[in-house]
């Protein structure tokens, strides 16, 4: 026997699989038989399905695999059909939107439609799989914090794609589908618009981003660190907390003098990790529509101090006396 549990010493039950709770009426069937996994079940439950699709499951997956191969054949395109060069610069592919000069209308597929119709399928599979997951959580008696979760990213996801774009007047303001290229643009629209770290709602998404992990990694930490003690089995802990969630709390209150709950934590968790694209979200929105050099608008508001003058201004020539008109 491991003197305690945690992550490396997990000990796993097997028993009869668990085919899940009755369906009610309207639901369709689940399907696979479900089986037990040794190593799912060091860093998760043994169990692996039945799974439940449905129709709305299989809507997003169909559109998101029809938008993946898109996106998959275009840059395949790009690199003359050539498999090699395609695994050799995929980080450096791209499906790139459409030109400015085409507007929010529809361009040639060559010239941006490609990417046009991946960004309707892929909303179309976003958008699907939410309503799964609410579906999901209502007929189980659950409550719809997940699928609201998921509504904070996809906020952001058209932030990006879809309402910046169009305020912005084109559809070439939108994310390039592609890994570096998405980092370039991100770079770009940072010095475009006078440095994103002085936009507040971006300061406020790093904050909640540095503090979600800071948060994930404190709860972690402390149930593993109480696990000998049977601390991984909250809900037993919140009837009854014996020693395991009592030395927990006395750890944080002796450092920190302060601790959470059993169900403060996960709310504290939840919100720090939706505001964090909700607030980016915002900020980019704003960029470009409303701020047009977050730069400027700080020293306006009195946020950072103007750059000292340290060379001489520069004069244009063709503004001195004795220039030809």
């Amino acid at each position: 026997m491991a003197d305690y549990y945690n992550l490396f010493t997990t000990v796993q039950a097997r028993g009869p699989v668990h085919h899940g709770t009755e369906l009610g009426p309207g639901n369709s069937p689940r399907f696979g038989h479900p089986v037990l996994f040794w190593l799912l079940g060091k860093i998760g439950n043994a169990q692996l399905g039945p799974i439940y699709l449905g129709g709305f499951g299989v809507l997003s997956l169909v559109c998101g695999m029809v938008a993946f191969n898109i996106i998959g054949l275009n840059m395949l395109a790009s690199v003359n059909w050539d498999p090699v060069q395609l695994v050799r610069q995929l980080f450096w592919l791209a499906l790139e939107p459409p030109p400015p000069e085409y507007g929010l209308s529809m361009p040639p597929l060559n010239q941006g439609g490609w990417f046009l119709i991946v960004g309707l399928l892929l909303s179309i599979s976003v958008l699907a799989w939410w309503v799964r997951m609410y579906r999901r959580a209502i007929a189980l008696g659950m409550g719809t914090h997940v699928a609201w979760a998921f509504a904070a990213a996809l906020w952001l996801f058209f932030v990006l794609g879809f309402f910046r774009p169009i305020l912005m007047g084109s559809w070439g303001e939108a994310v390039p589908y592609g890994i570096f290229p998405h980092l370039d643009w991100t770079a770009a629209l940072s010095i475009r618009y006078g440095n994103l770290f002085y936009n507040p709602f971006h300061a406020l998404s790093i904050v909640f981003l540095y503090g979600s992990v800071l948060l994930f990694a404190m709860h972690g930490a402390t149930i593993l660190a109480v696990t000998r003690y049977g601390g991984e089995r909250e809900i037993e802990q919140i009837v009854d907390r014996g020693t395991a969630s009592e030395r927990a709390a006395l750890f944080w209150r002796w450092t920190m003098g302060f601790n959470a709950s059993m169900e403060s934590i996960h709310r504290w968790a939840w919100w720090f990790a939706v505001l964090c694209p909700l607030t980016g979200g915002i900020g980019i929105l704003l960029t470009g529509t409303v701020v047009d050099n977050w730069y400027l608008w700080a020293i306006k508001h009195g946020v950072a101090p103007p750059y000292p003058n340290v060379f001489p201004a520069v004069i244009d020539p063709a503004l001195t006396l004795g220039a030809k008109p």
